[in-house]
């Protein structure tokens, strides 16, 4: 198990994702913009994490793929599709609060690699006598990495999950374990570095560091496929038992982790804050002048909770006038009416 030791460095990367991650929460997303974000949030992570591992797609070809329905899939594309419908779990998941756990790794592996042979779905058993288990080298076809035993596969991953539900280390550091871990422990015949990544994001997301699944974390680590491999390596031995299991130099790793994160919680937090406010201008021009006006008034006199004939009289206006502007308004989210006994009595202001 990696252990980590906090630098200046990583404290101050901390520190900066942490203001992010408070600008992001305090900025409110509208319901229709968030679920744009979720959406195209989960294709470019489903695009990306295949593309990590040598899946052909285009983005384009990726994204027709997910929204396909009902006609025969290639492997690239069915690959990309059992991404993303795995992100639609752990986001149900996620709903009911479950923690990490060796159960939903075990489901999640199997919606990642649904379709292939039942050998690769679940923990790798034993291979046949005289066959190593390895990462091979697709050129020189020589073992790049040699994960340990499988017999030894159940207890390290029992220990990553007490880790993860019982240590007081920050959660960006469990997140970072648990993407390393996975990748190193191989648990499975297939699909362990999507598996890796989709799970550590769910660790982000399960506390409190999702932001909002807003920009795919994934896409970070494949810009930069070299430093990325490298950095997970360590510049370790090919065998599991030779280093890494506990490696000297586990900063590294973290670091990397951690470098790549905040550039990407900085990034997304400037993507939602334009956003927001570009689509807040577009709202207001779709207003009328009228509506305007009162919703200006509002905000001007702080008339949180009103009743129509309130400022009927301010605007010199009838009752049903104001009333017709408020629906306007509620249509575009800047008003709620309140309802009392099936008739609407006051109306409330939004944030």
């Amino acid at each position: 198990m990696i252990k980590v030791i906090l630098n200046n460095e990583l404290v101050n990367s901390l520190i900066a994702i942490e203001k992010n991650r408070t600008i992001l929460e305090n900025t409110k997303v509208p319901v229709e913009l968030s679920n744009k974000f979720r959406k195209n949030t989960r294709k470019r992570s489903s695009y990306a994490s295949n593309a990590i591992e040598g899946n052909p797609l285009s983005y384009e070809q990726a994204e027709e793929a997910i929204d396909s329905k009902n006609r025969h899939f290639l492997k690239p594309e069915q690959e990309v599709r059992n991404y993303y419908l795995a992100l639609e779990l752990l986001s149900k998941k996620l709903e009911n609060k479950v923690p990490f756990s060796i159960e939903l790794l075990l489901e999640v592996q199997k919606q990642i690699v649904m379709g292939e042979s039942k050998e690769k779905i679940g923990l790798r058993g034993a291979m046949p006598p005289g066959v190593i288990f390895a990462v091979y080298d697709i050129k020189t076809h020589m073992p790049e990495y040699i994960p340990p035993e499988y017999s030894d596969v159940p207890k390290l991953l029992k220990e990553l999950e007490e880790y993860i539900n019982n240590s007081d280390d920050h959660p960006i550091i469990k997140a970072a374990i648990v993407h390393y871990q996975l990748v190193t422990i191989h648990p499975f015949e297939d699909g362990n570095g999507r598996t890796a990544r989709i799970m550590s994001n769910y660790v982000l997301s399960y506390y409190g560091y999702g932001f909002k699944e807003i920009g795919s974390l994934e896409e970070y680590f494949s810009y930069d496929l070299e430093e990325y491999y490298s950095s997970l390596q360590m510049g370790l031995p090919v065998l599991y038992y030779d280093g890494r299991d506990n490696p000297p130099h586990p900063e590294i790793w973290i670091n990397y982790f951690i470098k790549v994160f905040s550039l990407y919680a900085a990034k997304v937090t400037n993507i939602a804050t334009h956003a927001v406010n570009n689509n807040e201008k577009e709202r207001i021009n779709h207003l009328s002048i009228k509506a305007k006006k009162l919703l200006s008034y509002l905000k001007e006199e702080r008339l949180v909770v009103f009743t129509p004939i309130e400022v009927a009289s301010v605007f010199k206006v009838s009752n049903r006038t104001i009333i017709n502007w408020c629906v306007e308004l509620c249509e575009n989210g800047y008003l709620k009416p309140n309802i009392v006994n099936k008739r609407i009595r006051t109306y409330s202001l939004l944030d």
